[in-house]
């Protein structure tokens, strides 16, 4: 069985992060496409990963050092056997002047010289990864890229600046800013040997940042499913508006604490004749600061449904953004000049292989990355389909083409009477020869005539 390198590890961790693996299997918006590419994305992580720097690591100059590496570990073992624990310093590797000119002692100097500047195998992988997780939760903070750029421990962060004589910057310049965004997660909790999980198998979400009813969390009562063999229970959940009849039954302030007291009634209901699982939701958890217990189940139920939302920012120009910074990276912080001087010539191209195995896994993360960004971009600059209008025009603005269809349109005819007290139907010298619609039309020409030599007088006659 492979053993991964735990700097490998704690990189994927991140990657699964920077992913968002823990959203729920949700079908609309970003939920979408993460779920689309997320076994595409997890093989990657698992094993593309992993591969393709061990691949690195077994060719060209990174080979060449790890078998130097281990060539001097095993003459240095050898040495220690032969001629006592004492005959190689532990902390600067160095053999002591008494065995310098033995046989044994001679080859290892030999060796020693070679490895000067080398790293072993595993100090290359964890290097690489070291550097590869440093770069992306560098730029990464709370689900967001920020546009930070360390330049030194001095000065902390530079500015991207092109010598403009005036520039304006600030953190999230080239970001979209989104308000008040849902997180969806799916939730997770063992007791007692059993595993519950809670499932979001829907989601009501307010759209285009029009705020609408108040949502919930609402367990699907009657689909709470148990599998003894497995040892876990499943119960899904909706997040949607109440219904007219839940209005009813849910009342009070806190109506989310309603819904979590009748689902703790409920649900156990449902599982009377599984005892584990029972006993998993239903044992005693802790008690609060007045002293009344709270169940697993009650616990969790109240974790799960606390509102996560928070502000968010997409990032207009994500793979340009970070492919810059990763050169940044590469060049500040991997080509250390002092560690290059003092390993020679000989060693440089191990480095520079470093650095092109750190820049094609970067990338290729990019890419991904970019998609789902990409995504989010494509959703927020939608163009937003007009499904009612409700415009208000001066009549002069309205062409005189026009004005024998507002003549004709009555229900404009009644609000104009009832807003402005317009009684069309008076006849004087001018219109007493016109039928109704005539007299309108020529009310009308009388508003444009007005406008023309006055402007729109206050409170003047506007037709929708």
């Amino acid at each position: 069985m492979t053993t991964i390198n735990p700097h490998c590890r704690k990189f994927q961790e991140l990657l699964r992060e920077l992913f968002q693996f823990d959203c729920a299997d949700l079908d609309f918006g970003i939920y979408r496409i993460m779920n689309y590419k997320r076994d595409v994305l997890e093989k990657f992580i698992s094993e593309d990963l992993p591969g393709f720097v061990g691949k690195e690591l077994d060719s060209g100059e990174l080979a060449e050092q790890s078998d130097i590496a281990e060539e001097l570990e095993e003459v240095a073992g050898q040495v220690r056997e032969a001629l006592g624990p004492d005959a190689i310093g532990y902390d600067d590797g160095d053999l002591a002047a008494v065995y310098r000119d033995t046989p044994l002692g001679r080859k290892y100097r030999k060796i020693k010289a070679r490895a000067t500047g080398v790293r072993s195998r595993e100090a290359l992988e964890a290097a690489i990864f070291n550097h590869l997780h440093s770069f992306f939760s560098r730029y990464y903070q709370d689900g967001d890229f920020i546009s930070k750029r360390r330049y030194s421990k001095r000065q902390r962060y530079s500015i991207p600046y092109n010598g403009e004589e005036f520039f304006l910057h600030w953190a999230n310049r080239d970001q979209y800013y989104v308000k008040n965004a849902e997180h969806f997660h799916d939730y997770s909790f063992a007791s007692h040997g059993v595993a519950v999980h809670f499932k979001l198998r829907s989601a009501s979400v307010e759209q285009n940042n029009v705020k609408g009813g108040k949502r919930f969390f609402l367990p699907i009562v009657e689909e709470v499913a148990c599998d003894d063999k497995a040892k876990q229970v499943v119960i899904p959940f909706e997040y949607r508006p109440l219904s007219a009849r839940e209005e009813g039954v849910y009342r009070g302030n806190n109506q989310q604490a309603s819904i979590i007291a009748e689902a703790l009634v409920e649900i156990p209901k449902r599982l009377k004749e599984r005892e584990p699982a029972l006993l998993a939701l239903t044992a005693e958890r802790g008690r609060s600061g007045d002293g009344e217990s709270a169940s697993f189940l009650e616990h969790h139920l109240l974790q799960y449904t606390r509102r996560n939302t928070s502000d968010f920012f997409i990032h207009k120009e994500l793979k340009e953004f970070l492919s810059r910074e990763l050169d940044f990276y590469l060049k500040n912080e991997i080509l250390n000049l002092d560690e290059l001087e003092a390993a020679g010539e000989s060693r440089s191209e191990g480095w520079f292989q470093v650095m092109r195995a750190i820049k094609s896994v970067g990338g290729r993360i990019i890419d991904f990355l970019d998609q789902i960004e990409g995504f989010q971009k494509t959703l927020w600059e939608k163009r937003k389909f007009v499904v009612e209008t409700q415009y208000c025009v001066s009549v002069g603005e309205i062409d005189e083409s026009l004005y024998s269809d507002i003549a004709a349109c009555e229900p404009q005819w009644v609000e104009w009477r009832n807003l402005l007290h317009i009684d069309e139907q008076e006849t004087d010298l001018f219109n007493s020869n016109k039928d109704r619609n005539g007299r309108r039309a020529a009310f009308l020409k009388t508003q444009d005539d007005v406008r023309e030599a006055w402007g729109d007088p206050p409170g003047g006659v506007y037709a929708h």
